[in-house]
C-alpha cells in the first residue's frame, strides 16, 4: 500500500500496463496501512480468505523515528492489533507486522535505512525479527550496498528476508555482481550501523557478500548516463521556472548498439520496459545562479569548495564592476551569485559527479534539489535530470513516472533500486525452487 498518490499511480500504469481502466485506477488508489485492516484490503481486491490471498509480502514501512518500542510492545501489537493507534511510540514497521500475522504468507521481504540497526544503541531490525519468530517465520537481514549488485550507486540499505517454517527454505542472499571500493564515509556509516551486531551479536544478520577481485568493477556514472542527450537550453537561455511535465520526448545520442554500456544497453532493453528511441522525462531544474558554479567544480567537489569558487565568482564580478564593499549593490550581487548555505554546516549539501565511479545515495531529498548530484559534465554546468536520476537508480527506460518533475524525483530516491530487486527476487526464487526439488525427490 502506498500513501503518496502519484507513487501509486506510477506503480498502476507500469505494471498493469494495458489492463482496463477500472483496474488500473484500482490499483491507483492511495491507501493508509494505519487506516486499511488486512481484512478490508483482501475484500476490496476480491481475493477470497485472508490467509490465502497473498503468498509473499513486500515492503519498506519507514521507521520514524525508530521508537525503542522493543520486545514486549512488538508481543502486544501482535496480540492487540489495534495498540498502535493509542500508543505514540508504536510505529508502521509495525503495522507490517500485524498484516503478515493476519495474512500469514509463505514468505516476505522488508527494506530499510541503516539506521534501524542503531537507534540510540537499539537493533529494531533484530527484534522484528524476534517478533516474526514468534509468528511461526525464520528470517534474516543483511546490510547490501547497491553498487556491489550492478547499481550506479553507492546505497547502502537493510533487506530482510523471511520464510514461514512449514515452507522449509533457507533464507540465502544474493552474491555480489561487481566489486567496488566504497569510500571512507560508507565504510564508517556502515561500521555504525554494525556496532551493535559486532559487540553483542545478532542471531538474525548476514554478512553480505562484497565481491572479489576477479568480478567487473561496478558501474560508473558515465557508463549509466553517458549515452543521454546533452541538456544546455539552461546555458542558452532558454530554460524558465515552472513545473516540469514529460510530453516532449528526446533523442538518445546516436551511437551503434554495439558501442554502448552494457548497462545502458541494459537500461534500454529491460523487458516490458524497452525504449529504442529516446526518453520523455529528460528534465532539470531551473538554477541561473549556479551554472558558473557548477561549471568551475572539479569531479568529486563538495559545498565548501563550491562555495570558495562563489566567493571568487562574486569577487571578480564586483571588482569588475567597481561596487562599493558593504552596499547595498554590493549585497545584492552576492546574493545573485553566492548560495546562502553555511558551508561548516553543510559540507554535503552539493556534490558533482565523478564520471569514473558510482555516485553517491539518492534520497527522497533530491524531489526538494538536486544539489547532491551535479552532472560530472562540466560543459554542461547542471544538476542531473529525472532521467538520469532514473538511469542512476536503475529504473529502466521505459518506466514512466506519474507526475511532474519534483514528485518523479522524490519517487526515484524513496525507490529500492530495481536491479538489486530483481537479484533479491532471484535468491528467493532460488531458496523456493531448492524446497520443490527436494520436494519433487521425496514423492
Amino acid at each position: 500500500m502506498e500513501t503518496d498518490e502519484l507513487a501509486a499511480r506510477s506503480h498502476a500504469i507500469n505494471f498493469f500496463n494495458g489492463e482496463s481502466d477500472r483496474i488500473i485506477t484500482r490499483h491507483a488508489q492511495p491507501r493508509d496501512v494505519t487506516a486499511i485492516e488486512p481484512e478490508e484490503l483482501v475484500e476490496e481486491f476480491g481475493l477470497g480468505s485472508p490467509t490465502d490471498a497473498f503468498d509473499f509480502i513486500i515492503g519498506g514501512p519507514p521507521c520514524q523515528a525508530y521508537a525503542r518500542v522493543g520486545r514486549a510492545k512488538l508481543r502486544e501489537i501482535a496480540e492487540h492489533p489495534h495498540a498502535y493507534k493509542v500508543d505514540p511510540r508504536a510505529n508502521l514497521y509495525l503495522r507490517y507486522l500485524h498484516y503478515v500475522e493476519q495474512l500469514k504468507p509463505l514468505g516476505l521481504l522488508m527494506e530499510n535505512v541503516p539506521d534501524i540497526l542503531n537507534y540510540g544503541g537499539h537493533n529494531v531490525m533484530q527484534e522484528i525479527v524476534e517478533s516474526l519468530d514468534g509468528m511461526g517465520y525464520d528470517a534474516a537481514y543483511s546490510l547490501i550496498n547497491a553498487a556491489h549488485h550492478g547499481v550506479p550507486q553507492m546505497r547502502d540499505r537493510v533487506y530482510m528476508i523471511a520464510f514461514h517454517r512449514d515452507v522449509r527454505a533457507a533464507i540465502q542472499f544474493p552474491t555480489a555482481t561487481h566489486k567496488c571500493e566504497l569510500p571512507s564515509g560508507y565504510a564508517g556509516t556502515r561500521a555504525v550501523a554494525l556496532k551493535l551486531i559486532r559487540i553483542f551479536g545478532a542471531d538474525g544478520f548476514v554478512e553480505a557478500d562484497t565481491g572479489h577481485d576477479e568480478l567487473p568493477s561496478a558501474v560508473t556514472a558515465q557508463e549509466a548516463i553517458g549515452d543521454l542527450p546533452p541538456v544546455t537550453l539552461h546555458l542558452e537561455g532558454r530554460l524558465r521556472r515552472g513545473a516540469r511535465r514529460f510530453d516532449e520526448r528526446v533523442s538518445y545520442r546516436k551511437t551503434t548498439w554495439t558501442n554502448l554500456s552494457p548497462y545502458a544497453r541494459t537500461m534500454r532493453s529491460w523487458p516490458g520496459f524497452e525504449e529504442r528511441d529516446g526518453v520523455y522525462d529528460h528534465v532539470l531544474r531551473y538554477l541561473p545562479r549556479d551554472a558558473p558554479i557548477f561549471r568551475a567544480m572539479e569531479p568529486g567537489d563538495e559545498y565548501p569548495k563550491a562555495h570558495q569558487i562563489a566567493l571568487r565568482l562574486f569577487e571578480a564580478r564586483a571588482q569588475q564592476r567597481g561596487v562599493k564593499p558593504r552596499s547595498a549593490e554590493w549585497r545584492a550581487l552576492r546574493k545573485s551569485i553566492v548560495p546562502p548555505y553555511d558551508p561548516a554546516k553543510f559540507p554535503n549539501r552539493w556534490w558533482k559527479l565523478r564520471a569514473d565511479r558510482p555516485v553517491r545515495t539518492l534520497t527522497a531529498h533530491i524531489g526538494k534539489d538536486t544539489y547532491t548530484h551535479i552532472h560530472y559534465d562540466s560543459g554542461q554546468a547542471r544538476v542531473i535530470t529525472v532521467r538520469e536520476a532514473a538511469r542512476l537508480q536503475s529504473f529502466p527506460d521505459g518506466f514512466v513516472f506519474a507526475g511532474t518533475m519534483n514528485p518523479a524525483f522524490r519517487q526515484i530516491g524513496n525507490a529500492v533500486p530495481p536491479l538489486l530487486a530483481r537479484e533479491i527476487a532471484y535468491s528467493i526464487m532460488e531458496s523456493l525452487r531448492s524446497v520443490m526439488s527436494r520436494v519433487e525427490a521425496a514423492e
